[in-house]
Parts: C-alpha cells; structure tokens; sequence
C-alpha cells in the first residue's frame, strides 16, 4: 500500500488552519452575557451599544462586553479631621453600578470592562474628608445617621461624574485617635454616675414627699376629729345652757311654782305619815302640823 505524498497531506493541512483562522476572523456572531452590555469599536472607536443576547456584526467591527452589574468597592480607613481638628477614621462599603445610559462614555473615559472601584475610593475619601470637616468630634458621634445622610448624597453626586449610580453605602468604625476616646469614655462613665446619682435623689425626694403626705393627712385626720369633738362638747353646752335658760326664766316668770312644788312635798309626807306621835320631841325637832298658822 503506498503512502499519500507528503505535500499533499501539508497542503491540506494548511488550507484547514487557513480556513479556521479566516472563520474565527469574520466570524460574524456574537453573544452579550447577562448584566453587560456590548461596545462596539471600529478601528477603536466607540460605533453602537448591543444589549444582552445575540450581535451579527461585520469583520471590521469588534465586540467588547462590559458589565453594569453590581460591584462593591471596600474602603478601609479613610481618614479626615473634624471642625475641631480631631484626627477620625472610618471603614466603608460602597455598592454600585454603571448607569446603561452612560457606557459609552465610562467605557471611553475611565474603564473598559466596568470596574470603577479605584474611582470609588478616591472620591469617598474625598468625600468623607468634606464631610467630617463640617462637624465636632462629640456631634459625629451622636448624630451618625446624618453625618452617614450627607456621605451618601455627597457621595452618590460625586460617583455621578463617572457614570456610577450608588446602591448603598455601609458605614462601619468609626475612630479617633486612642487619647480621645479614652476621654469620650472617661465623659460617658461620668455622665452615667450623674444620671445614677439624679435618679437615687429623685427616689429620695418621691419617698419624702409620700412621707409628707401621710403625715399630713394624718395631721389632719386628727384635727378634724378633735374639731368634731369640740363641736360636739359645745353642742351639748349650749342645750344644757339653754335649758337652764329656760328654767330660770320659767322660775322668773311664776313664782307660784316653788310654792306648788313645796306644797306637793309636804302632801306627800302627810301621805305616809300614821297619825301617831313622835314619843321624844327634842329642842327644835320640827312637831308636824304645828306650823299650820306660818
């Protein structure tokens, strides 16, 4: 059995690697992945948008896709200072996305595949350095939420200029330096024993005004019973005054009365008496009837 001529066999070869590359070079199918979006370059120019799927595009014109979804960029202490100059770190994530509408320009001006992370952190270090210049060290503390409200409005306007849209911006960590904290909490430990004090002086002055109270209303308990009681003693006076009162003007009035009440006296002896006698009459022993003719 002879053997195919060898250059046979190599030219057939060359004409399949030529064929394949001629393929894959005009090639006219593309495919844009989920969440991208397709820029096409002719020549390196910046020519159409292609949404997600399928894209026929000629030999001449080139297919890069850039993604749109979500990233998140991770700050770790971004520093700035205070209105009254109190060096304070923070911690940071920022969520965000390229708007659709602006691929064109993100893909021209700052990044070819939708990775904007070190824009991120330059403009949320410059924004928090903005921000935190317009509050005290005790005001950051307190009023995190809103201190956290500006970073974000600040930071969604700045992030715009690129073509990024924020999602949202997780704060976390806040830090000033070791000597102030120690006297932020030296401060909360103080206010907490003035509150604890206040307090147990509150219940001090509820528990003596209860006391107050009580007494008074005892005090009073015992007046008006006394009030009653003298009410009463005068009460029972004045009708036994009264009644001599009228006895008295009742005397003034008939003095037959005495004389009526002596007459009834001495009828009541006759009465009893037995008509005997007395056997012994001493000096000046009263001798019944004897003083008829008085």
């Amino acid at each position: 059995m002879e053997m195919p001529p060898l250059n046979f066999s190599v030219k057939k070869i060359i004409i399949i690697l030529v064929l394949i590359f001629s393929i894959s070079l005009l090639w006219p199918f593309y495919s844009v992945p989920t969440g991208s979006r397709g820029v096409i370059t002719q020549f390196g120019k910046i020519v159409g948008i292609e949404g997600e799927g399928l894209a026929i595009l000629p030999p001449w014109q080139k297919l890069n896709n850039f993604s749109i979804r979500a990233e998140q960029a991770d700050i770790e202490g971004a520093e700035g200072s205070t209105s009254d100059t109190q060096p304070v770190k923070v911690s940071m994530t920022v969520r965000y996305s390229i708007a659709t509408d602006r691929v064109s320009e993100v893909y021209e001006k700052y990044s070819h595949n939708g990775d904007l992370s070190s824009y991120v952190q330059t403009a949320t270090q410059e924004v928090f350095k903005a921000v935190t210049a317009r509050y005290s060290a005790p005001d950051l503390i307190s009023q995190r939420a809103k201190v956290s409200a500006d970073i974000g409005t600040a930071l969604r306007e700045k992030l715009a200029t690129y073509g990024a849209q924020v999602i949202n911006i997780d704060m976390r960590n806040f830090s000033f330096s070791p000597s102030y904290m120690s006297a932020i909490n030296e401060k909360v430990t103080q206010e907490q024993l003035r509150l604890g004090a206040e307090n147990k002086l509150k219940t001090v002055e509820a528990e003596q005004k209860q006391k107050v109270a009580i007494a008074e209303a005892e005090a009073k308990a015992v007046r008006a019973t006394a009030d009653g009681n003298a009410y009463a003693n005068i009460t029972v006076a004045k009708a036994q005054a009264e009644a001599l009162r009228v006895q008295s003007a009742a005397l003034i009035q008939s003095k037959d009365v005495l004389e009526l009440r002596r007459i009834e006296v001495e009828l009541v002896k006759a009465n009893k008496w037995d008509g005997a006698l007395p056997t012994a009459i001493y000096a000046g022993a009263p001798i019944p009837f004897m003083n008829i003719g008085k």
